[in-house]
């Protein structure tokens, strides 16, 4: 729509994805810092970020009527939005210590936050497909003659014969669409900050002042759990966000389903939406390891039947179905096993308290980070292999490139995770004898503090 160079477009992303690593840190600190209000500790951040998140938002569809500095616009912009959206995600994310002290409601409220975290994703994906879509973009027939060494050509050509009234209308299209999904970024701010309360006593034990930040720091990425669990999320949400990224692609040019791929990535978000709940209870009755193992793994044979088997369009959803039930077990499990972690971190470190969202903001940048890494992977792998935007059809190298991106990698990244997932040193032996622990060593303080005051009543 801008009609940007490929190259600044590439640069603002790189250059928002490095200053979303720095800002990621730096709200874990500062929320750290935050002293209690009635609101609670992170409540304010979410009400107070969420009506500035929602204008820079909109700024970033917005054509700005300028000659020069469009490249600034959008990457002050970006910036400013990926930093009001960490003030939101990180708070909400560490929600889930300060609602309850009991293992079972939490995992339970994890559970409960991913199903409509997945939702929300289906929704956003089918408001902007929906009247983006609307907009008919025909595809290009590339000459014969254009290879991957002259790309930049077609380009050139394309933007000499794309329509200008065209233009306007998906111009006019996007800027409706973040309209709406602004409205309802507000709408979930406004029921999240009214139906949630924040408990104080939920997340901190009774000990003395915490540590200062950066010794904080410093036991947080000591804590080995804590390591392990990061690296093995790493490389599954890596592999997960490879094959969404690519799958329309994948499905548009390798098995020519051009008008059927909007139906495939809403199959599996809706197979993520409605597995969660199944996952809740499987690792309930078996472990969360177990779980990890069983709903991560389960996506490998589809993901190799669907790059092997000739194209076919059932066989393709019975693959779209598959994955989103494993995409479902990757985005709930390592959310679900974190409050185990901080746990574990309590027990080997009593006196040091308030480090919940240092966990989390870490745990938010690697998403984020998995999320950059794959929209690299993918936009150099395909640019090396000659991809040509909007072509009605791709070289026979862009073709196994996506094989790849959807296949291939994938599987290799959750074999490496559920490696790493295997070092996870908290099974749900541990698990018990760390709740165990814990509430006898919050009884220990609580008997403690009712003598304190006990005496000095007697004394006075």
């Amino acid at each position: 729509v801008l009609q940007l160079d490929p190259f600044y477009a590439s640069i603002i992303l790189f250059v928002g994805r490095a200053w979303d690593a720095v800002t990621d840190p730096m709200v874990g600190f500062f929320i750290s810092k935050t002293s209690w209000t009635r609101f609670g500790r992170l409540m304010p951040w979410i009400i107070f970020s969420t009506p500035f998140a929602v204008i820079s938002y909109f700024l970033i569809w917005f054509v700005p009527d300028i000659s020069t500095g469009q490249v600034m616009w959008y990457l002050i912009f970006y910036c400013i939005f990926q930093t009001l959206v960490t003030c939101f995600h990180v708070p909400y994310s560490a929600l889930t210590m300060f609602i309850s002290r009991e293992q079972s409601e939490r995992d339970s409220a994890t559970a409960y936050r991913m199903t409509v975290e997945v939702l929300g994703t289906v929704l956003g994906t089918a408001i902007q497909g929906q009247i983006v879509g609307n907009v008919v973009t025909p595809c290009i027939e590339t000459p014969l003659f254009i290879g991957k060494t002259n790309s930049s050509v077609a380009m050139e050509e394309l933007n000499m014969t794309h329509d200008t009234g065209l233009l306007t209308d998906t111009r006019n299209a996007y800027m409706i669409a973040a309209g709406v999904i602004g409205g309802l970024y507000i709408l979930c701010a406004v029921i999240l900050s009214v139906g949630v309360r924040e408990k104080r006593e939920a997340s901190e034990l009774q000990s003395d002042e915490p540590v200062s930040f950066f010794r904080g720091l410093k036991l947080v990425m000591n804590h080995g759990a804590y390591i392990k669990l990061i690296a093995g999320f790493l490389f599954t949400s890596l592999a997960f966000m490879l094959l969404e990224g690519n799958f329309a692609l994948f499905c548009t040019y390798t098995l020519g389903f051009r008008n059927e791929f909007q139906n495939i990535l809403l199959a599996i978000m809706l197979s993520a939406t409605l597995t969660i709940p199944f996952w809740q209870w499987f690792l309930t009755r078996f472990g969360k390891k177990t779980a990890v193992y069983v709903g991560i793994s389960s996506a490998i044979p589809f993901l190799i039947l669907v790059a092997v088997l000739d194209s076919n369009l059932i066989v393709t959803y019975i693959v779209a179905i598959a994955a989103g039930i494993s995409v479902a077990a990757a985005f709930l499990l390592p959310w679900s096993m974190l409050p185990d972690v901080i746990d574990d971190f309590k027990l080997q470190h009593p006196d040091s308290h308030s480090h919940e969202a240092i966990f989390f903001s870490f745990y938010v940048f690697f998403t984020k980070f998995a999320s950059g890494v794959s929209l690299g992977i993918s936009t150099l792998s395909l640019d090396f292999a000659g991809y040509q935007t909007r072509g009605c059809s791709q070289p026979s190298e862009v073709n196994f490139t996506l094989k790849m991106l959807v296949s291939a990698v994938p599987v290799g990244l959750i074999l490496l995770g559920l490696l790493l997932f295997k070092l996870y040193p908290i099974n749900e032996e541990k698990r018990k004898k760390n709740k165990k622990a814990l509430q006898d060593l919050r009884e220990e303080s609580n008997s403690s503090s009712e003598s304190d005051n006990t005496e000095l009543a007697s004394i006075v």
